[in-house]
């Protein structure tokens, strides 16, 4: 499993229109090949900002780097830079492999899976 991560630092007073361009846009991840789950989160309050995530959850990093080099990718991304006012900065990219997935009890495994390929069978059993 992967997960890709971008973090924005939102200006304060722009967390709503921040949060309409988000919750109102065509993801166009429905299909793409390896892609499991999307969240968006909201994190703190500082002085200036407030700390949002979106996050992607991939079955494998180079599902992720496929869907950076897709169409969907372009149709997705298309008109970012028409928010960069509501934004301190550029958004923070950070990619994760996972080492290790706890469920609640009975959900999941509760030790880091030994192989790649017990990790993928314990991620998506079939």
């Amino acid at each position: 499993m992967y997960i890709a991560m971008n973090r924005f630092s939102v200006r304060k007073g722009s967390e709503a229109d921040f949060e309409a361009v988000w919750l109102g846009r065509d993801v166009h991840l429905g299909g793409v090949p390896g892609f499991v789950e999307f969240h968006l989160a909201k994190g703190p309050e500082r002085d200036d900002h407030v700390l949002y995530a979106s996050h992607t959850v991939w079955r494998s990093r180079s599902d992720f780097e496929a869907w950076t080099r897709s169409e969907a990718f372009r149709a997705a991304h298309r008109n970012a830079g028409d928010n960069k006012p509501l934004y301190l900065g550029h958004p923070v990219f950070e990619g994760f492999e996972i080492l290790q997935t706890i469920g609640a009890a009975g959900a999941g495994p509760d030790r880091a899976p030994e192989t790649p390929d017990e990790a993928l069978l314990t991620a998506h059993p079939t």
